[in-house]
């Protein structure tokens, strides 16, 4: 799809729009889709919790202010309701609008900027009236946390560490994250010492559910597109690997249980 108006995507030109055939295309029903997936899920109450999380979206997207990073899309809620069908599976007697909360709560949670994130919680109790959410707490890594900080010579700051635990729970249900902010925020700070600290307690504590973390830095503005993924040698007709190309398959050949950062 071309996804016309879509950030970092380039319109088609004129003469090239001209060979081909329009379609039209309708918005899909989000909440439709929102409940086939929650009753594949095994949820009871497909019907009203979809609705409450499409309306979840969009008083977000009305009421919330624009950020680049900020996504409200089926990508977005796809992910959400994939970590509710986790939860469902992992504690089949659990409240379910309870399941729904934490999901929406902790996939979205950690993007907001403050002002947004005291509306999104206020948004969040008013869809569900009368629940409360426990703050998510890992006594083992919390401690492993504020161990690495003191070693590396940081202050040790309440809300670094909250940061870091939102970083560790976003680990959990993505494969891709990203720390968005200004220079000197902390984002280095905050992956470098989640990753010490759970390099540690595998090593030093001997703690179950944790691995060594391996970090691979690359500085993709530094190359080009052909060094970065690999090029087709046109002379000698041969693949040449990049540097990315070269690290995923490196890791993919690892036969360790290691996290590959």
């Amino acid at each position: 799809t071309i996804n016309p108006g879509y950030a970092g995507r380039t319109e088609l030109p004129d003469n090239l729009k001209a060979l081909m055939r329009p379609v039209a295309m309708m918005t899909p029903d989000l909440a439709l889709i929102a409940e086939v997936m929650l009753a594949a899920e095994s949820f009871r109450e497909a019907k009203e919790l979809a609705k409450k999380t499409i309306t979840l979206y969009n008083l977000m997207t009305q009421q919330l202010s624009k950020q680049d990073h900020y996504d409200y899309g089926l990508r977005n809620l796809k992910a959400v309701l994939n970590m509710a069908g986790t939860l469902k599976r992992a504690d089949p007697t659990l409240n379910e609008e309870l399941i729904m909360m934490r999901a929406l709560r902790d996939m979205n949670l950690p993007k907001f900027i403050k002002d947004d994130e005291r509306l999104f919680r206020l948004l969040l109790s008013d869809l569900f009236p009368g629940l409360e959410l426990p703050v998510s707490t890992y006594e083992q890594l919390d401690g492993a946390l504020r161990r690495e900080l003191l070693r590396k010579g940081h202050q040790i700051h309440e809300f670094l560490i909250y940061k870091i635990i939102q970083l560790y729970d976003s680990k959990l249900t993505r494969h891709c994250n990203m720390l968005v902010g200004v220079t000197c925020a902390g984002k280095s700070v905050a992956w470098n010492t989640l990753a010490n600290a759970k390099t540690a307690l595998c090593k030093e504590d001997e703690a179950e559910g944790y691995v060594p973390v391996h970090a691979h830095i690359i500085n993709s503005k530094s190359i080009d597109l052909a060094e970065l993924y690999g090029e087709y040698d046109l002379a000698t007709f041969e693949w040449c690997d990049g540097i990315l190309s070269r690290l995923f398959k490196t890791c993919a050949e690892s036969e360790k249980p290691d996290e590959k950062w």
